[in-house]
C-alpha cells in the first residue's frame, strides 16, 4: 500500500492551488492522510481528486474542519496501527508532543505537522513522520511532502521540491 502524507498546506492564504510537485507526486497512492492546517475544505476537495482523504485538524483551522475530521486519530492500514495528530501544544518539541498523544495506542507509526521541518526517525521503535509543508517552508531550503509504503514494514519519505506553483 502506498499513501501520500501531507501537512500544513495553509491554503488559500500560502498558495491558490496544490503545487505541481504534490500533483503528480500523489498520483497512484491508495490513501492521502492530512496532518492538520487545510485552512480551507477546499484542500480535502482537491486532494480527494487524486485518491481517499483522511486528515486531523490543526490549530489554524476553522470548525468545518474540526467538525470533519477532529483533533486526533488513530487509523488502521496494512495491518499497522497509524497515530494521525497536528502535534500543536505548549512545552517539549513537536515531535515529542505527537509521539505522546499516542503513548497508550501502541502504534507503529505517528503523523503530524505544525513545524513544518520535514522529520522521518524513530522514537522507542515508533517511526516518526513529518511532511514539512508544500506551501510554507518557513526556513526550510525546500517544499515538501511525503510518501509511505506499507508492507512487510512502513517505510517513509520526503519529496522535496523547489516551487510551489
Amino acid at each position: 500500500m502506498k499513501v501520500g502524507v501531507i501537512s500544513d498546506t495553509h491554503m488559500p492564504r500560502f498558495a491558490k492551488q496544490l503545487p505541481k510537485a504534490v500533483r503528480e507526486g500523489l498520483e497512484g497512492v491508495d490513501l492521502i492522510l492530512h496532518a492538520g492546517d487545510w485552512q480551507s475544505m477546499w484542500v480535502y476537495d482537491e486532494l480527494s481528486l487524486i485518491a481517499p482523504v483522511e486528515g486531523v485538524a490543526g490549530n489554524t483551522d476553522g470548525w468545518d474542519i474540526y467538525d470533519r475530521f477532529g483533533r486526533r486519530k488513530v487509523i488502521q492500514l496494512g495491518g499497522f496501527k497509524i497515530g494521525l495528530v497536528h502535534g500543536d501544544g505548549v512545552g517539549k518539541t513537536t515531535e515529542i508532543r505527537a509521539f505522546e498523544a499516542f503513548k497508550e495506542d501502541a502504534v507503529d507509526a505517528v503523523i503530524f505537522g505544525h513545524s513544518h521541518v520535514p522529520l522521518n526517525m524513530r522514537h522507542e521503535g515508533v517511526l516518526l513522520f513529518n511532511p514539512g509543508s508544500p506551501t510554507d517552508k518557513r526556513r526550510q531550503p525546500l517544499y515538501s511532502f511525503g510518501l509511505m509504503t506499507l508492507g512487510e514494514e512502513i517505510k517513509a519519505e520526503h519529496v522535496f521540491f523547489e516551487s510551489k506553483d
